[in-house]
């Protein structure tokens, strides 16, 4: 089992900035991608940004120059900063953890922190 933490959410003008924190505890896997998906009122979550436990890093196209992913492997943790910020970023913010479990990855998730951007 995989517990995350996340923090770091709140409400910000246009043009602001935050930046997101999410812990891993527990059972960890030396192979796995931890990222942030977030989903808005009436819409489907989507992928915003992950980091494999290789360093690789990967973004959605319309956070990319905005938002940076990264982690310390040592604390098990994932940053999110995130700049520039519009009210189209508004939406709850999921810590994901992806592992392998045989020939599939398989998720652990937070609980979700909320971010508002006020226009």
């Amino acid at each position: 089992q995989v517990h995350l933490v996340e923090s770091g959410g709140g409400l910000v003008q246009a043009g602001g900035s935050l930046r997101l924190s999410c812990a891993a505890s527990g059972n960890m896997f030396s192979i796995n991608v931890m990222g942030w998906y977030r989903q808005a009122p009436g819409r489907q979550r989507e992928v915003v940004a992950a980091t494999t436990s290789g360093g690789s890093t990967n973004y959605a196209e319309h956070v990319k120059g905005r938002f940076t992913i990264s982690r310390d492997n040592a604390k098990n943790t994932v940053y999110l900063p995130m700049n520039s910020l519009s009210s189209e970023d508004t939406a709850v913010y999921y810590c994901n953890y992806k592992y392998l479990c045989g020939t599939k990855w398989c998720d652990y998730w937070g609980q979700g922190t909320q971010v508002t951007v006020s226009s």
